[in-house]
């Protein structure tokens, strides 16, 4: 058998060997250029140069090998036959507000562990976004065929020329609290979330309207009831903006009179204090009533939500845990009606099962290699390159999908995924007059080439036996970190054994999800799990967020 994922060789290290050492910069792809395109991309208005522009950055991205991708992502989940009405975006966010369970009016449902940020603006990941969609909102959001569709805002108007989007808001919207809702809010929040004090991740979406960042041109009249918004270059994917939760409005005084807010000298200290613990006010159709952390949380139907008579719900009970044999247990005892995740070897029982659910996610699960890590000290950028490149051609990608993820995954060689388009009316991945990618659409065979995997490492300045394995000379250890998970903790043991296969040896961490989550932000790792769902259906998305100043810059590009 070609693999065993249970072999002895599977070395777990402790939290506290984990820590920041970074190579000598000789080794750093200089960023400046990459950031100067992707501001080209942002302004163009040309669509078809846009898109050849946006194909020059992913090849300037995966020329430095730090991306690794593994498979373009589909989503899995239970359901119990009686939960019905829920539904969920191509982007990987799902929807209880509509929901019903049978003649029950509460539901008990598990999508993953502690969560690490509940303020929309901090939030960076696809569970806190789902608990922000249901409990908070934007000026539109998404139907049950992933359309935007309008929310706090019953529609917009658009200039001539594509800039200007004057929104009118809903009447009569009002907080969890009873307080008026309007479009005053809105203008804070944008502005709060593009300032320095707050270091959101996503700061940088906001970078197509005018003025940002200092001087954002997103405007509220002085009735409340209309909202302003200039861009600085027609924007395809600003409704989109306008749905994902960065964009969504936060009540200011709860926000500002949060202990831990501001120190004693009245500066911020903590942006997100105010939504660290349940009671705060928010604007969605449910409101969070209780959290017992790293267990569970209940949130309760908001009645002051402007779609109340349609929310059928009264309580929603989730059980915080990344245990995915406890987690399926459980779902099996009746204790849950809906699950986000299923134990790796349960798969291929639950397949043809009428409460087994696949559907289509656009985003890409891949391994990240933190450029500034001490593997990489000595080397030049092409040798560090090439070192991660010849690590990469070793990893058996298709035995990933067919023995690990085992719901029809696609195996990647392209960080951007397969069906996203193009901005302009096409597929981006489809090879066209202007561009061809270096091999079946992607950047490197799907197929593991060892002998490629020794050329590029040699260039590196390493050197191997006649036996094709890695000199007693030339050593390499590396760790890869990872969220705890049955199905990431066998992919990073099937990477184990092939890296093996030529002498590399990789050491493999499993971290609590928030404390992975801030390790790996903060670049103390060598290669690290890592998972990217669209925010919106632009290749855009999935190349701005490498820009050196992003708070998704994971693998510390430019830093």
């Amino acid at each position: 058998m070609k693999k065993l994922l249970a072999m002895a060789l599977v070395a777990i290290l402790a939290l506290g060997s984990i820590g920041t050492v970074f190579a000598d910069a000789g080794s750093q792809p200089a960023w400046e250029a990459y950031d100067a395109l992707i501001a080209e991309i942002k302004s163009t208005t040309d669509f078809v140069a846009r898109e050849a522009l946006m194909h020059e950055a992913e090849d300037m991205l995966m020329d430095t090998g730090a991306l690794v991708p593994l498979y373009y992502y589909n989503d899995i989940f239970m359901a119990k036959p009686d939960f019905t009405g829920y539904f969920a975006n191509a982007f990987g966010t799902k929807f209880f507000m509509y929901a019903t369970n049978g003649d029950q009016t509460v539901a008990k449902l598990q999508l993953a562990s502690e969560p690490d940020k509940l303020e929309p603006a901090l939030n960076s990941t696809v569970d806190g976004a789902t608990l922000a969609a249901n409990s908070f909102g934007g000026l539109y959001s998404y139907d049950a065929d992933s359309q935007y569709v309008p929310n706090f805002a019953t529609g917009y108007e658009m200039s001539e020329d594509g800039l200007t989007y004057t929104f009118t808001m809903r009447d009569g919207l009002v907080w969890s609290d009873g307080s008026p809702l309007t479009a005053k809010d809105f203008e804070y929040s944008w502005k709060r979330a593009v300032s320095a004090e707050t270091a959101a991740d996503y700061e940088y979406m906001f970078n197509v309207i005018k003025g940002y960042p200092d001087a954002l041109e997103a405007t509220a009249s002085e009735d409340g009831k209309t909202f302003t918004v200039v861009l600085s270059s027609p924007c395809a994917y600003f409704l989109d903006l306008a749905a994902f939760p960065t964009f969504f409005a936060v009540h200011q005084e709860t926000v500002e009179n949060a202990k831990g807010f501001r120190d004693d000298a009245g500066a911020i200290l903590n942006p997100g204090a105010w939504a660290t613990e349940a009671g705060f006010v928010s604007s969605g159709a449910f409101v969070l009533e209780s959290w017992t952390h790293d267990e569970s949380m209940v949130y309760v139907k908001n009645d002051n939500y402007w779609d109340a008579e349609n929310v059928k719900l009264e309580r929603i009970e989730l059980m915080l845990s990344a245990d995915d044999a406890v987690i399926y247990a459980a779902y099996q005892a009746g204790d849950l009606d809906f699950i986000d995740t299923v134990p790796q070897d349960q798969i291929q029982n639950l397949l043809d099962t009428e409460e087994f659910h696949i559907i289509g996610n656009l985003g890409t699960y891949y391994g990240i290699f933190n450029v500034k890590s001490k593997l990489f000290d000595g080397l030049t950028v092409e040798q560090a390159a090439a070192l991660r490149k010849g690590l990469s051609a070793v990893i058996d990608r298709q035995y990933i999908v067919d023995t690990i993820a085992q719901t029809g995954q696609q195996v990647a060689n392209s960080f951007i995924p397969a069906g996203m388009l193009d901005g302009h009316g096409g597929e981006f991945k489809q090879d066209d007059a202007d561009f061809t990618y270096p091999v079946e659409t992607g950047y490197f065979a799907i197929e593991p080439d060892l002998d490629n995997a020794r050329e590029l490492m040699t260039q590196a300045g390493y050197e191997f036996d006649a036996n094709g394995m890695l000199s007693a000379s030339t050593p390499l250890t590396m760790t890869y970190i990872y969220n705890t998970s049955s199905a990431h903790g066998a992919i990073a043991e099937s990477m184990q054994q092939d890296f093996a296969q030529i002498g590399v040896v990789l050491n493999i961490s499993t971290l609590e999800w928030n404390v992975f989550l801030n390790e790996r932000k903060a670049g103390n790792f060598d290669f690290a799990r890592n998972g990217w769902l669209a925010d919106f259906n632009d290749p855009i998305n999935m190349l701005e967020m490498w820009t050196t100043t992003s708070g998704n810059n994971d693998a510390q590009f430019g830093r």
